[in-house]
């Protein structure tokens, strides 16, 4: 038979539940309150950007539960609009990316933190890449994934292929639904769709090529070899344009990749996070 717990396994019982829960809650930045989640007590902390109608909530649940809490501390925010984040509805003028990461980087020093890295997949890969190039100063490390710095003509077939929400599968449409309900995700997407498209009315459809060369932090790009939203023409730009950047592409990953390949996701983040 096994014995009782002693005192002090209880105490480490209790303290492991207490550092290893998810806190959350609203903190009023640049106008609005945004919502984030907070996690995990290592010395090392991190910012999950989530990608476009994205939130903690849909985009990141097992890099909040699974990411070593003993190394990182770990946050995730749902961007103005998106999410929790509400109201106001989110909108999308021609500096939403710029926004989004003025928006971060106040919530991220309201919250105490002087200095973080960034993981940001899709959308929130363009606003951690804005961050890092005029940030330096705060931000350690940067990884992105499923991200661009322009968009092109190829790019826009996929965003008008992808617009029609009602012709998603109900696996993709299930989530976004629960979160917004049916008509705010639809009108908010199509919203999206003809913010993402005004970047093709700059030269090369630019949406910040010219930052690249500002960041300076070590720079992890990851790619999923059958991502069918993003082309490998652009983690491959990232990667000439962003100085000591590097790729890691996954064979089998499509946009999603830090959602179907958890294990190894999370292990090559921890690793790079830590050297």
């Amino acid at each position: 038979m096994f014995g009782l717990p002693t005192c002090s396994m209880l105490k480490l019982h209790c303290m492991h539940l207490l550092i290893s829960k998810c806190v959350s809650g609203k903190r009023s930045v640049n106008g609005v309150n945004l919502f984030y989640q907070h996690t995990g007590h290592g010395s090392h902390s991190v910012l999950l950007l989530p990608g476009a109608l994205g939130s903690g909530k849909t985009d990141f649940a097992p890099q909040l539960e699974q990411l070593d809490k003993s190394c990182f501390t770990v946050v995730a925010w749902d961007p103005r609009g998106y999410g929790r984040s509400r109201p106001p509805d989110r909108d999308f003028p021609a500096h939403f990316f710029h926004r989004d990461s003025k928006d971060a980087v106040h919530l991220m020093q309201a919250l105490g933190f002087a200095r973080f890295s960034l993981l940001g997949w899709s959308d929130g890969g363009i606003t951690a890449l804005i961050t890092a190039a005029l940030n330096p100063t705060l931000i350690q490390k940067l990884v992105v994934w499923g991200s661009n710095a322009y968009v092109s003509e190829e790019d826009m077939q996929i965003y008008k292929s992808i617009r029609d929400v009602s012709l998603w599968s109900e696996r993709m449409r299930r989530p976004m639904e629960e979160m917004y309900g049916a008509q705010y995700f639809r009108d908010t997407w199509e919203r999206w769709v003809g913010g993402i498209s005004q970047f093709t009315h700059n030269p090369q459809g630019n949406i910040c090529m010219e930052l690249l060369q500002l960041i300076s932090c070590p720079t992890l790009i990851v790619h999923g070899a059958k991502d069918p939203v993003v082309p490998s023409f652009h983690p491959q730009y990232l990667l000439k344009n962003i100085k000591g950047s590097r790729l890691h592409v996954i064979p089998d990953g499509k946009h999603n990749l830090h959602l179907r390949y958890v294990s190894e996701f999370n292990t090559l983040v921890e690793k790079f996070l830590s050297e």
